[in-house]
């Protein structure tokens, strides 16, 4: 299952991390949030033990999107060594979500 991340749990959780990180930045309000949130579910299981993967609710954790500059959701964040090294903005198919990440781990 995808972490809940948190503006408190950031910086442990995504920026600490030793494994590569996808960060979903969602709201409960946003459509195109409601049909990528199942994908990002399921890479959270498939990457298990490889990956770190976790959602960021926009409206109540609003110090990292700043920080991010996140201003259209979905957005997709990759992280690696702390850095992001990917994104992704708007619904796109599970197989490039994937594919991003699996450029992380190689």
């Amino acid at each position: 299952m995808a972490l809940e991340i948190t503006d408190a749990n950031f910086e442990e959780l995504v920026l600490k991390s030793d494994k590569p990180v996808l960060v979903d930045f969602w709201a409960e309000w946003c459509g195109p949030c409601r049909m990528v949130g199942p994908v990002v579910e399921e890479i959270a299981k498939e990457y298990d033990g490889k990956a770190v993967v976790g959602k960021v609710n926009v409206d109540n954790n609003p110090q990292i999107s700043m920080q991010f500059g996140i201003r259209n959701i979905p957005a997709l964040l990759y992280f690696k060594d702390g850095q992001v090294v990917d994104k992704q903005v708007g619904a796109v198919p599970k197989s490039v979500l994937a594919d991003k990440l699996n450029k992380q781990l190689a």
